[in-house]
């Protein structure tokens, strides 16, 4: 594994619990705004895998969330359920996300200061 594999990799890993981020936020204001009798359609993200194959694939259906990244194939897959959850399960989905973005984000640091150094070696 080298620099740049370690820094797609952990941007992969942050463009997916982006991803799971924006769902379970949608989630909170839908929990929120739901009235007795009326369930919230409620989008539940969870990673498929990605073979080496499917790297060229256009990634699959992200549903009603925006991905910015259009080019970029994403490794989650977001799945429509009637609401079942309530604004405290859908804010420990939030707190879990960001969690794990930010691990995600403390890798691709870690490459980035490996690079600076291997550059800093070559000079």
């Amino acid at each position: 594994m080298n620099e740049l594999t370690l820094l797609d990799d952990a941007a992969r890993g942050m463009s997916a619990q982006r991803t799971i981020l924006d769902v379970a936020a949608r989630n909170v204001a839908a929990a929120q705004a739901a009235v007795p009798g009326h369930p919230y359609q409620r989008l539940v993200a969870s990673f498929v895998p990605v073979s080496s194959a499917d790297d060229d694939a256009d990634g699959p259906d992200l549903g009603d969330v925006d991905d910015d990244d259009a080019g970029d194939a994403s490794p989650v897959s977001v799945t429509s359920r009637p609401g079942t959850g309530d604004p405290l399960t859908e804010l420990i989905a939030v707190l879990d996300a960001q969690r794990a973005y930010e691990a995600n984000a403390s890798i691709f640091d870690i490459g980035k200061r490996l690079a600076e150094r291997t550059l800093d070696i070559d000079r």
